[in-house]
């Protein structure tokens, strides 16, 4: 069943990173492989699965500082983009968005949790790897260092990786779906849901970028040595005008969080520090953890910090 009320947590989020002049953030993943350099092709989420599966493999922590793009279903689109909007009001949630290239290093970390077989697919004979997967564990980290906030939130659970073959890439593609949707609000009754898919609101996302970001995706593949030279189209500082530059979308990628738990510091009380802990229950209903109290889908309590 989908999600049916907003997350407790969502309000002060927003209040406390909706006026940062850049919503960045901290991501941290696993890589299940010995440190190598990035593969130069698109397949380095296989590649990197494929070293998952090695009995040698190691998981090694991964951070980097990544953009919060806004939550899932609920984009507020930037008025020079020129894609092809989903009807507004429709669904909202609870799922963090960030955008990256399907090249880098945290999207191949993201499919290594995942099986060898279910991230290709057959293609007359030529294995091709899905754009759309992924699943891995994550966790987000914010600092709002306002006087007056002084929060630090805390972001677990699994990221789900979405290309252009998210209506259409098969088994795992649908799986997906079916993830993200099981934690969308819808907000209209379904017979007034309109045209909604997820595959526009992938496209959205890529049109809510400047021209010059969307060119970033042409680019040389991330963390490839510059002596190893670009491929053919691949040049820095390219300008994309429009939503259907094939090289471009090959390389983009929407990355959903799907959050379990969310750990909010308070420090804008120098001498009353608090925090407290939100852990996604479902509709389970029943608080499990001493001095919780359970609202909505989730249950909240308050920790030392």
């Amino acid at each position: 069943m989908p999600s049916s009320t907003p997350a407790p947590w969502r309000a002060p989020f927003l209040t406390h990173i909706t006026p940062l002049p850049s919503p960045t953030f901290t991501l941290a993943t696993l890589q299940q492989q010995t440190p190598t350099l990035p593969s130069s092709s698109s397949t380095a989420a296989a590649d990197s699965a494929d070293s998952a599966d090695s009995t040698n493999s190691t998981a090694f922590p991964r951070a980097r500082t990544c953009v919060f793009r806004g939550f899932w279903a609920s984009l507020s689109p930037h008025p020079s983009n020129p894609a092809p909007l989903n009807p507004t009001g429709v669904f909202e949630s609870d799922l963090l968005v960030f955008t990256t290239d399907g090249r880098s290093e945290k999207v191949g970390g993201l499919f290594s949790s995942g099986t060898r077989s279910s991230d290709v697919k057959d293609t007359g004979g030529k294995e091709e790897t899905l754009q759309t997967g992924g699943g891995g564990q994550v966790e987000a980290v914010w600092w709002v260092d306002k006087p007056e906030v002084r929060t630090q939130w805390r972001v677990r659970g699994r990221a789900w990786v979405l290309g252009s073959d998210v209506e259409g890439g098969g088994e795992k593609a649908e799986e997906v779906r079916g993830v993200l949707r099981g934690r969308m609000r819808r907000l209209l009754p379904r017979d007034e849901n309109g045209d909604w898919s997820f595959a526009r609101e992938v496209t959205a996302h890529f049109g809510n970028l400047t021209p010059l970001m969307r060119g970033t995706f042409k680019g040389p593949p991330p963390g490839v040595p510059v002596a190893c030279g670009a491929g053919d189209g691949e040049v820095l500082a390219q300008r994309v005008e429009g939503v259907e530059d094939e090289a471009a979308r090959r390389n983009f990628r929407v990355v959903v969080i799907v959050p379990e738990e969310v750990d909010q510091v308070d420090l804008s009380e120098e001498l009353k520090p608090r925090r407290w802990l939100y852990v996604y229950r479902g509709e389970d209903g029943k608080a499990r953890l001493p001095g919780g109290e359970v609202i909505g889908e989730w249950e909240k309590v308050e920790v030392w910090p």
